[in-house]
């Protein structure tokens, strides 16, 4: 993309509007307009087109980027970490073990000792179900007030970048990359996605990828097909904006029983494991009194239950009924695979590395989601800032 194909981008920028991202936070895809969607997608790609073709792309000349990973992260930390620093803010991830909340400090108290001159702080919360988006308001409405009594001189916009309900910078990464595949947004209208759990020899995965997942792609027209085990249900408010979305979109949204039936004419499909809803609410519980012997009970439960869907894998026979046989194989990683991470797992070791490449395209688009998410948030006429920046023609590498 050159220059004259990035102010077309820009162009097409201007015309969304964007109005009430400025000084907001990003926390859950469907709490978005079309218009802001398209936006972020957008602003993702002319920042990603900017640093391939060598032009600065820092909006800012200080200032920090905090992180809080309540939970083991590499892609979307480094994502973050990456983001950040493309945009030109200084990157300071907060040890919840080194910091005073060891000692009791209050989410309030916290929030606002480490905004004093942060632009953004971006959150991965997905251990509790019930708690990490819960925690994020929290956090946002904390600052909020810091900024209302004048302790922060500006309001730093919160990124959700994974809670329990809601992994947006993964699905609209994965969008991205769709529409790289596809050759446009309106492309996707009318392509089937097989979101399918699938199986794994650990437990306790979050259920925010696949709700992500039916979120976000039913607004897109898509016809999108949910397929689990019995048991293994999604929260029921999140299934109830996925069909709303695909009745606003044009698309469809359907539960089935059977991976196979998931698979079958799919344009895409993203076979990935995760715990039943009722698992992760014991598991909740069972975390916050501390109790480890009834932890270990439920993981022996929960894997002798997952054992009963060991045939629940992405293989090369499921992928052969996929449309063509070709159908687009989509993971947000690690995958387990099997013979490889595991003796049995989500996806056979010859379907994975087929599609190694894609998905670490895939995975490659997060970087670019994040930084779109914190520029809208910070800049007020994002096709202006961005004009801007362009004609400055500021070399990255020098």
């Amino acid at each position: 993309m050159d220059k004259s194909d990035i102010k077309k981008q820009i162009e097409a920028l201007a015309g969304k509007n964007t109005a009430g991202m400025y000084q907001s936070d990003f926390l859950l895809t469907w709490d978005k307009s079309d218009d802001e969607i398209a936006a972020t997608l957008i602003t993702a790609e002319i920042l990603r087109a900017m640093r391939e073709g060598n032009l600065s792309c820092r909006g800012f000349d200080s200032g920090l980027a905090v992180s809080i990973f309540r939970d083991h992260s590499t892609r979307t930390r480094f994502s973050f970490a990456g983001a950040a620093d493309l945009l030109g803010l200084a990157v300071k991830d907060l040890d919840e073990e080194k910091s005073q909340i060891a000692h009791g400090e209050t989410v309030r108290e916290t929030a606002n000792m480490i905004s004093f001159l942060a632009e953004v702080v971006g959150i991965r919360d997905d251990i509790f179900l019930g708690e990490g988006h819960t925690y994020m308001k929290a956090v946002a409405e904390a600052v909020e007030m810091g900024y209302r009594e004048g302790v922060l001189p500006r309001r730093p916009t919160l990124v959700n970048l994974q809670c329990d309900i809601d992994h947006p910078t993964q699905s609209m990464s994965d969008a991205l990359h769709l529409i790289h595949t596809f050759g446009g947004l309106d492309k996707l209208k009318g392509k089937k996605v097989a979101m399918s759990w699938a199986y794994s020899p650990s437990y306790g995965k979050p259920l925010s990828v696949p709700q992500g997942i039916i979120g976000l792609l039913t607004r897109f027209g898509m016809e999108v097909v949910l397929a689990h085990p019995e048991g293994y249900h999604l929260m029921p408010e999140v299934e109830e904006i996925a069909v709303r979305n695909s009745g606003l979109s044009g698309g469809s949204y359907r539960r089935v029983a059977e991976m196979a039936e998931a698979f079958e004419g799919a344009d895409i499909v993203y076979p990935k494991s995760w715990a039943p809803f009722s698992v992760m609410a014991d598991r909740t519980r069972l975390l916050k009194q501390n109790d480890r012997a009834g932890l270990k009970e439920l993981e022996n439960r929960c894997l002798a239950r997952n054992r009963e869907f060991v045939d629940w894998e992405c293989t090369e026979a499921s992928m052969r009924s996929t449309r063509d046989g070709k159908a687009l194989y989509l993971h947000c990683l690690p995958a387990d695979i099997s013979g490889v991470s595991c003796e049995r797992g989500e996806v056979a070791a010859t379907v994975f590395e087929r599609y190694r490449r894609p998905l670490y395209l895939q995975a490659g688009y997060k970087p670019y989601i994040i930084a779109a998410m914190m520029f809208l948030s910070k800049f007020e006429d994002p096709a202006e800032k961005l004009d801007d920046m362009i004609s400055r023609n500021e070399k990255r590498v020098l």
